[in-house]
């Protein structure tokens, strides 16, 4: 076992916020390579575990009633967590890098400045979870329930297939710009067959993602980065395109584009493919 020193905590923010602060700035690739050099993902802090799943299991089985399991800034990366109920556990800045939660209960749970990076979420519930520069790039979401939950930070080349995003909240944090805008990350995701009905992804960044036969009902897309993106077969009714750029995305094919808002008015439409 280890126990990661506690350096590590603000070395890992510190990551976090490079990264989200770059990803801003559209520096790309660079960005999130730069967020990797900062942190030794090769260390025991990123490659161990402190503690079991039978560990964790006895630890929530104590708990009194109103009481929280504090995992936060524990490392927890390679555990199999599958279908647990991890709703009393407070998992902000835990390294679970390479974690199973396949048909984990994580309803409401706060997940800020988590790294969990190349796991699995397959059916997960996350409902109205915190997952505030967390960063999940290339892990498996596919069916997970995400509704009511809020997102920022870097959930690059995932699988989302069918994942539930209903009412969730992905916009840039505007509240504080002192450091600058910080914003979602969904670049060469695949969020086919995805419900993202009354989601917020103003100023998101979704380069390259797939929401080829997606549920876009009321979702708003304002000045979101979408070039490349594929909306093919996707129900865009009601969807806000205002300021969204629209450069070689492919909208051909879009279920009641007629119905959506400004999708005549995005950046670039007359590049993109019909």
């Amino acid at each position: 076992m280890t126990n990661a020193p506690r350096w590590n905590r603000a070395r890992q923010a510190l990551a976090v916020l490079t990264a989200l602060l770059a990803a801003a700035a559209g520096t790309g690739p660079v960005a999130a390579q730069d967020m990797l050099d900062m942190v030794d993902l090769s260390s025991e802090a990123y490659t161990k575990a402190e503690m079991s799943r039978a560990d964790i299991e006895t630890k929530i089985a104590a708990l009194k009633e109103g009481e929280t399991l504090d995992l936060s800034d524990r490392s927890l990366n390679g555990l199999d967590l599958s279908n647990m109920d991890l709703r009393r556990v407070n998992l902000k800045l835990a390294r679970m890098i390479g974690v199973n939660l396949a048909g984990a209960n994580l309803s409401g749970v706060v997940l800020d400045q988590a790294w969990a990076l190349k796991s699995d979420f397959t059916g997960a519930n996350l409902e109205g979870a915190n997952l505030f520069g967390t960063q999940l790039i290339g892990s498996k979401l596919d069916g997970a329930n995400l509704s009511k939950a809020r997102l920022i930070g870097d959930y690059s080349k995932c699988s989302m297939k069918g994942v539930n995003l209903a009412g969730a909240n992905l916009a840039a944090e505007e509240a504080n710009q002192s450091m600058g805008l910080i914003r979602t990350s969904l670049k060469s995701s695949d969020l086919a067959d995805a419900n993202l009905a009354g989601a917020n992804l103003s100023r998101a960044l979704l380069e390259y993602v797939s929401f080829a036969n997606a549920n876009l009902s009321g979702t708003v897309l304002s000045g979101s980065e979408a070039a490349g993106a594929d909306f093919g077969g996707a129900d865009v009714t009601g969807a806000d395109f205002t300021d969204a750029d629209l450069n070689s995305a492919r909208i051909g094919g879009m279920k009641n584009a007629s119905a959506a808002k400004s999708l005549d008015k995005a950046k670039n439409v007359d590049k993109a493919f019909r």
